[in-house]
């Protein structure tokens, strides 16, 4: 015979009082009073005769009990919200919403949509170009891509590619302003699609931030930076995932075998409830099957060890594969 089952509420308030580590921040998520989220706890603790949390400090604490029940607790919920998300999804059809940082969006998702739709052509998508991690709680976001740390809390998340970062130009800027070396930068304008710690980064592995501060520009964003480097403003930073398409079609040249890795990656996350329904899994399932179909055919320059001179890297072939997918 099966045992008999906490309530259901009490159970509710506990998970959510531990995860918030807050009384008051799980009665605001539960929509309930303080009293009451205190009075479901003390229930519980009640039901199975024994103390769930530690009481006195200023944030809540579990105890050795109440920690070998949360994870069940919350494992529990999760399957709970991902089969309810089933009935509510049950076929891969209907609209799918995604948002993902632009440069991603714009020069690497877009001109592959065609196949997704090719594949699952009663998957209505709604794109939006962000890079902010809170879309992922939105209601109005169902599959978030993000350029990040990765690490977010309360949704699934996994790594989807790491990438270098190497310099970027037009062949028609490079013909009228060459670049024989790394000293010749100094003569050009510097495209940052952040805040400068990228080129930074690059110059250093190079051996050149005592060169003359060149020309730059702040783009805002990496697809900015490309784009502009694509109409001859300059150099940008360009990397094999977003860039890959364009230096294919020969309108960005790169003038140096020498990248950097990016500072952080690229990472598909979602709430764990949206991520359990069919229209979802196939989204997720075919983005990460287009990059490792890819990775191997992307060129680009070799990376640096430190210590190594730019001569040397120069003379390596740098027609090796991206990284490995890995997950978070």
């Amino acid at each position: 015979m099966a045992s008999r089952l906490p309530p259901l509420n009490p159970l509710r308030a506990f998970e959510a009082a531990a995860r918030r580590g807050s009384i008051s921040a799980a009665a605001r998520e539960l929509s309930v009073t303080h009293g009451a989220v205190s009075h479901q706890i003390r229930s519980l603790e009640d039901s199975l005769k024994t103390v769930l949390f530690e009481r006195g400090g200023k944030r809540l604490k579990l105890t050795p009990q109440g920690a070998l029940l949360l994870p069940a607790v919350t494992q529990a919920f999760d399957g709970i919200a991902a089969a309810t998300a089933l009935l509510d999804r049950p076929t891969t059809s209907g609209n799918l919403r995604i948002c993902c940082v632009p440069a991603l969006l714009s020069l690497w998702l877009v001109p592959r949509l065609g196949a997704f739709t090719e594949r699952y052509p009663d998957i209505s998508l709604k794109l939006t170009s962000s890079n902010d991690a809170n879309l992922i709680y939105s209601p109005d976001i169902d599959i978030a891509i993000l350029y990040g740390q990765g690490g977010w809390k309360d949704c699934w998340t996994r790594l989807w590619s790491n990438f270098e970062l190497f310099p970027v130009v037009s062949p028609t800027l490079l013909n009228t302003r060459p670049l024989r070396s790394v000293r010749d930068i100094r003569d050009h304008v510097l495209l940052h699609g952040d805040d400068g710690r990228e080129w930074h980064s690059w110059l250093a592995a190079a051996d050149q931030l005592d060169m003359p501060k060149p020309r730059e520009h702040f783009m805002g964003d990496a697809r900015l930076a490309t784009e502009a480097a694509r109409h001859g403003q300059g150099v940008a930073l360009g990397d094999s995932i977003t860039a890959s398409s364009l230096i294919a079609a020969g309108e960005l040249v790169i003038p140096f075998d020498l990248a950097v890795p990016a500072p952080d990656a690229f990472y598909v996350a979602a709430r764990n409830d949206v991520r359990a329904a069919p229209i979802a899994k196939v989204f997720i399932d075919w983005i990460f099957d287009t990059i490792e179909s890819e990775r191997a055919a992307q060129p680009r320059p070799a990376s640096r060890s430190n210590g190594r001179s730019l001569t040397s890297a120069r003379k390596r072939n740098t027609n090796t594969t991206a990284p490995l997918l890995e997950e978070s």
